[in-house]
């Protein structure tokens, strides 16, 4: 008698599909929930599925990635895919604990282990209201050009190694504005134009006459 159940329930499993593998076509991901084009491994053709993928994460994933979808109450016409894996852009060799992001153009983010954030890109874009660094002991760029479209301010010594240029005050007030005291140690300073101390001018300010030979008195102010 049990052989006959066995047989029976057997073949109500046979007729109920499990998950099963398929490569993915095109993708709508336009729509509240994704779904993609399949294939099965054999080249049968499934219906639409729902790419179902975690909260906060999400992708488009390109033609032939393989996934798994499982079909609910065992139809596939019902499949959802639950997983996707594509095997010539993912980035191998990972450190045991590691983790990335990627893309087919080599694009990456990977927490690498020693506490290390590594991100290959060509264009790095970050669009806020505030952006915050909080960095211990220093920052580092390592760049020819370093460009503000505005204001720099920095709250302690600005040091400098390769000279410095400064050019244009867009048309009104002064290029440049220092307030305290000015110490140049070493060389000349060198203007085509005048320098001012106070209301004295070094290009055109007069003396009065010293007679006699004896020294002239103090700039006429």
């Amino acid at each position: 008698m049990w052989n006959q159940v066995n047989q029976k329930i057997n073949q109500a499993l046979s007729g109920v599909r499990q998950a099963f593998r398929v490569v993915l076509g095109a993708s709508n991901s336009s729509a509240k929930v994704q779904t993609s084009q399949v294939k099965g491994l054999s080249g049968e053709d499934v219906p639409s599925c729902e790419l179902f993928q975690h909260y906060g994460f999400t992708s488009n994933p390109p033609s032939g990635t393989m996934g798994i979808a499982i079909p609910l109450g065992g139809v596939t016409s019902h499949s959802i895919i639950v997983a996707t894996e594509h095997g010539t852009y993912r980035l191998k060799s990972l450190v045991s604990g590691e983790v990335a992001i990627y893309t087919d153009e080599e694009t990456r983010i990977v927490l690498k282990r020693g506490r290390i954030i590594e991100t290959d890109c060509d264009v790095y874009r970050i669009n806020c209201k505030s952006f915050e660094v909080n960095a211990e002991t220093n920052a580092d760029f390592n760049t020819p050009m370093v460009t503000a479209s505005q204001e720099v301010t920095a709250q302690a010594k600005i040091t400098g190694n390769g000279g410095m240029a400064i050019s244009g005050s867009g048309g009104s007030g002064p290029t440049a504005t220092f307030t305290g005291t000015v110490q140049q140690n070493g060389g000349d300073y060198l203007t085509d134009g005048d320098v001012k101390a106070g209301t004295v001018s070094v290009v055109s300010h007069q003396h009065p006459n010293g007679e006699g030979g004896s020294p002239t008195g103090e700039p006429i102010k």
